[in-house]
């Protein structure tokens, strides 16, 4: 689960070394595996208690990093309303649903459902900005996605297989609230990112105390296994702290658009690591709708189809030469086909 999501967008692309694709392989595995931590945790700490422990957790580790790089807060202090808003719409308001439907609903279902995020944030900028405009390639690839989650969906409208459906519209309505999330963080775009993302953690711990305190006892403030706290801490710090830093860095090197290629892989490891370690499997119809969601943020990113289209123009264009070249040897009369024997020979 990401703190924030970035929309797939069609713009030039950045080379990758090998450091940006360990590290984007990395990442997804953090990200997934923040679904597969997060299913651990709901099962002993209510889901409201769990948002504030990986919020709080990983903006302290976020100031620790801030402090020791010697960058000023000032900038976050200037705009704490702006912050605010931030935080409730890439932090409070999206854990809190996802930990929910995570009471009932697996990891790498949880996960399908967040790889959804681009199709939303494109929509919700398109509604809200002028400069973000839909194609008709978007269009369909929008379409390809949320009918893949309708597939995901659909069977258990009527069987309540793998879970209600309340808790599967929980981690959609998580992916919509990220989408507006990121059209929101537009306006912090001349403030580092690691800024950013300490503000709108230390926002969030802020928020998230108060509404802990009120809504869960102090029953529900306290896990009671090792595993449980272990799982917690690492959520904080690693699949928070930490890959924001590998996040941020990434897009430094390889550029905003290479970086989104993560939302491909979090349901492929939230899915792996659920079924390995929590013996969850995914029935035919929720991987077949996984397939259509990644196809869909395929199509909207467009690199890998405009490099194939390049492929297949650049092999019609050798079938076309050599073509033209054996009709010319076809057609090619007994003193023309002399002469170039002679040429030939004179050469040797």
């Amino acid at each position: 689960m990401r703190n924030t999501a970035t929309p797939i967008r069609v713009m030039p692309a950045h080379s990758m070394s090998t450091r940006d694709w360990s590290r984007l392989l990395l990442l997804g595995v953090l990200w997934g595996g923040s679904f597969f931590l997060g299913r651990i945790a709901v099962a002993e700490i209510a889901p409201l208690a769990l948002v504030l422990y990986r919020v709080s957790i990983a903006a302290l580790a976020l100031h620790v990093w801030l402090r020791v790089r010697g960058i000023s807060l000032q900038p976050v202090l200037a705009r704490p309303g702006a912050f605010l808003v931030l935080a409730l719409l890439n932090n409070v308001i999206p854990f809190s649903l996802i930990f929910t439907g995570q009471t009932q609903i697996g990891a790498g279902l949880a996960a399908i459902f967040y790889a959804t995020t681009p199709l939303w944030t494109i929509l919700v900028a398109n509604m809200l900005t002028s400069d973000e405009k839909l194609s008709g390639t978007v269009l369909s690839g929008i379409g390809l996605g949320i009918g893949g989650a309708a597939v995901v969906i659909g069977p258990d409208l009527s069987s309540g297989l793998d879970g209600p459906v309340w808790a599967k519209l929980a981690v959609i309505g998580a992916s919509i609230s990220y989408a507006f999330g990121v059209v929101y963080a537009k306006r912090f775009s001349h403030i580092r990112a690691d800024l950013v993302a300490t503000g709108q953690l230390t926002a969030s711990s802020l928020l998230m105390l108060p509404i802990v305190a009120f809504i869960s006892g102090p029953q529900h403030l306290m896990a009671t296994s090792a595993s449980a706290w272990l799982a917690i801490v690492t959520l904080g710090l690693v699949c928070t702290a930490f890959a924001f830093i590998l996040y941020f860095g990434l897009i430094a090197s390889a550029g905003a658009t290479n970086a989104s290629l993560v939302t491909l892989l979090v349901p492929l490891s939230a899915a792996a690591l659920g079924a390995l370690a929590l013996g969850e499997r995914l029935h035919g119809f929720e991987l077949a709708g996984m397939a259509l969601i990644i196809s869909s943020l395929i199509i909207i990113d467009g690199r890998l189809l405009q490099r194939a289209h390049r492929l297949l123009r650049s092999g019609s264009r050798e079938i076309t030469d050599e073509h033209a070249r054996a009709t010319r040897l076809e057609h090619m009369t007994a003193a023309q086909a002399a002469d170039r024997w002679q040429n030939a020979a004179s050469d040797i």
